[in-house]
């Protein structure tokens, strides 16, 4: 079904803090609220900031064509062991596949290491005799009695969920679908099933087993989320489309989203990391390590160029949530398209300690939206990086948000005080001018992994802050990396709920070649097919629309590899020339990867991808009117605390429209209703034509690229 433009788009994205909403009308027209995320019922907020916004632009829920939504839904049913009770059927012979996983110690030299215990537990593995090759010849034929008894059992076992997985199946899924088929007749109708072949059609037994458990784990909790959710918006008249964020950067209806839930597992982090790349690039900031801070976690990404940089090799969970083929074993495997987001657990809600060998620690653990940081005066206690900048005269002691968070300073002054200052013989300054630090520390991991770890000096990269809190930490982190300029886009707040008005609707399908390289006929026939198919399969899914656009990637590797390179496909016809193109690009990336190429090596296609996006039907920008208002607030003064070198400085309190194009000397603090920018003593800030606020450093920073 093709999108429509009849009338509004609204998003909203789910934070662990704040739950944020934006509206696109027809004329570009940017309306933002930000309300306190309702644990339990997550769908409280999002309803009480649809209407925040309906009421201020006197619409009616009917008016509303799309409501867009991110969340992390899913990613936290995995981090906090929440998911369906998941079985496996799966092979006689591999029923540890998820046990086993790559052999990999994240840790080398920590001897108590424990890994993450499996998502399904053993004795919910459950073998079946069958055996397909490689080549989808079948060596073994399934055994359907076995098959029948494993269904009876895991309906005793009052299983929620069941992931099959058989080896091969990629290449041959008529097992696995007649397993689907008898589970279906035997186990209650309410349990989630899903097969290999449907989730994730490619080689490698792991990534695909642990792909396709996680799809069942989360599938009962994405299905039941997304279902009541959809009921409460009809209930409320927002009768609207209603589409998810997936983690490859596109939206999906949420139909399709129940189908193969495993695709929205980093839904939140990806909707900001687009709408930079979309707002960013268009207004000439297109060289970007995008820093994502909110209240529970703090995210980075790279756009190169005005590109997003995507991976496939993914795990969630551990220490740190990234992608990269070296540091593996911490988490769970999912081998689909995503936008590489590195996430670490450190945000304004971050909960500050001094543990027993009197050390300060900030995180992971989190002060959520319920209670929240001390200063919220809702309960909460424990002092935490929102504190911290309450102390240091960063954020408005009295309310945020406009007005509808109200801040209790006295409150964060006592918990620091008690958290650190009784501990550790410091000023409130001191402390809390530590706790600012040591949480951009924490955070520089994030950044790091998706830059230097990737071969990319973040010197070169300018950073483009949203979040919460990134207008707050952005500045002292960028000069922390030698950084040199920092971008705070307009509705940086709230920039996820953003950025999902400016993403394409995406499909994507893949499936598995496995075969050499090579210009003969019987290759670029079986080529020729295979994207066919996949590109029928893309079309029904998103349906004839005249913007929709197809384009094709392929994994390869050079014959003898482990792992894969991805490239975009040559445009045109299968042709031997094709192949050269196709040849040349994988050289090229393999040489921009690992520094080499193995010249006349032979290359194995191991999978094809398809792709199919159309754009969102709407204004490409938001609107210049809205983002260059030329009537700024009173301008008043707050005293901040910058560091022993600077100590209190009386601070000018602005709102963005106070800045022109002209840069203007710090300390400043740019306060709006979505959230606060920090400008250093030794920095300039400046609004460019887009009204994205440019902070520029001091001596010291290294001129972007």
């Amino acid at each position: 079904m093709p999108l429509t433009m009849a009338g509004y788009r609204i998003a909203a994205d789910i934070g662990g803090t704040f739950t944020d909403i934006a509206c696109l009308s027809p004329d570009g027209t940017l309306t933002t609220a930000k309300v306190p995320t309702t644990p339990g019922d997550y769908a409280r907020a999002i309803l009480a900031g649809i209407a925040d916004v309906a009421a201020r632009l006197g619409l009616q829920p009917a008016d509303f064509a799309e409501i867009l939504h991110a969340s992390t839904i899913a990613t936290n049913a995995i981090l906090e062991g929440k998911g369906a009770r998941t079985a496996l059927v799966t092979t006689e012979g591999f029923r540890d596949v998820l046990e086993m996983r790559r052999i990999r110690v994240p840790r080398l030299y920590d001897p108590l290491y424990q890994k993450p215990a499996p998502l399904s537990p053993r004795r919910l593995r459950l073998e079946v005799p069958e055996r397909m090759g490689p080549r989808g010849e079948v060596i073994r034929p399934l055994d359907t009695g076995a098959l029948v008894q494993v269904a009876q059992a895991l309906g005793q076992a009052g299983v929620d969920a069941v992931a099959v997985c058989f080896l091969h199946s990629y290449a041959n899924p008529a097992h696995e679908a007649k397993a689907l088929q008898i589970l279906k007749e035997v186990l209650p109708p309410e349990t989630f099933l899903c097969a290999s072949h449907e989730v994730l059609p490619e080689i490698r037994e792991y990534e695909r087993t642990s792909t396709t458990v996680v799809n069942a784990y989360i599938g009962p909790v994405v299905s039941a989320y997304l279902g009541a959710l959809q009921e409460r918006l009809i209930a409320a008249g927002l009768d609207g489309r209603l589409l998810m964020m997936q983690s490859s950067g596109g939206l999906l209806d949420v139909a399709q989203v129940i189908a193969r839930p495993a695709t929205v597992v980093e839904s939140g982090p990806a909707a900001g990391v687009v709408g930079a790349a979309r707002l960013g690039g268009g207004a000439g900031h297109g060289h970007v390590i995008t820093f994502d801070m909110g209240g529970t976690t703090a995210k980075a990404s790279l756009i190169e160029h005005g590109r997003l940089a995507t991976t496939d090799e993914y795990e969630v969970g551990g220490g740190i949530s990234m992608s990269s083929a070296l540091a593996k074993g911490g988490g769970y495997a999912l081998k689909l398209p995503v936008i590489d987001v590195s996430e670490v657990g450190a945000g304004g809600g971050s909960v500050v300690r001094v543990d027993a060998g009197g050390a300060l620690k900030v995180g992971p653990e989190s002060a959520g939206a319920v209670p929240g940081p001390a200063c919220y005066a809702a309960g909460g206690t424990q002092a935490t990086v929102t504190d911290a900048n309450v102390v240091l005269g960063y954020l408005n002691p009295v309310a945020l948000a406009g007005g509808t968070v109200p801040i209790d300073a006295s409150l964060s002054r006592a918990a620091i005080d008690a958290a650190v200052c009784q501990h550790l013989d410091c000023t409130l300054e001191e402390a809390a001018w530590g706790i600012h630090r040591l949480a951009n520390a924490a955070m520089m991991r994030a950044v790091k992994a998706v830059s230097t770890y990737r071969g990319r000096d973040p010197r070169d990269f300018a950073l483009f802050a949203f979040g919460g809190n990134g207008g707050i930490h952005a500045a002292a982190l960028a000069r922390e990396l030698g950084m040199a300029q920092v971008i705070v886009p307009p509705g940086a707040g709230v920039f996820s709920a953003v950025g999902l008005l400016f993403t394409d609707h995406e499909v994507s399908r893949s499936a598995a070649l496995g075969r050499p390289l090579a210009d003969d006929a019987e290759t670029l026939a079986a080529i020729t097919r295979a994207l066919a198919r996949l590109d029928a399969d893309v079309r029904t899914e998103l349906g004839a629309h005249p913007a929709l656009t197809l384009r094709g990637r392929a994994d390869l590797r050079y014959h003898g590899q482990g792992f894969e390179l991805g490239v975009d496909l040559p445009p045109g016809a299968i042709t031997p020339a094709w192949i050269e193109a196709l040849r040349t690009a994988f050289e090229a990336e393999h040489r921009r990867s690992y520094g080499h190429d193995l010249g006349p090596h032979r290359i194995d296609l191991v999978t094809l991808r398809a792709i199919g996006t159309i754009p969102p039907q709407g204004p490409a920008a938001i609107a210049p009117a809205v983002a260059q208002t030329p009537a700024p607030a009173p301008e008043t003064t707050r005293a901040c605390w910058f560091g022993p070198e600077h100590g209190r400085i009386a601070t000018p309190v602005i709102d963005r429209t106070a800045l022109r194009l002209e840069p203007r000397a710090g300390p400043l603090i740019v306060e709006e209703y979505e959230g606060t920018t920090v400008v250093p003593p030794d920095a300039t800030a400046q609004r460019d034509t887009a009204g994205n606020i440019v902070i520029t450093l001091g001596a010291g920073a290294t001129h972007v690229a």
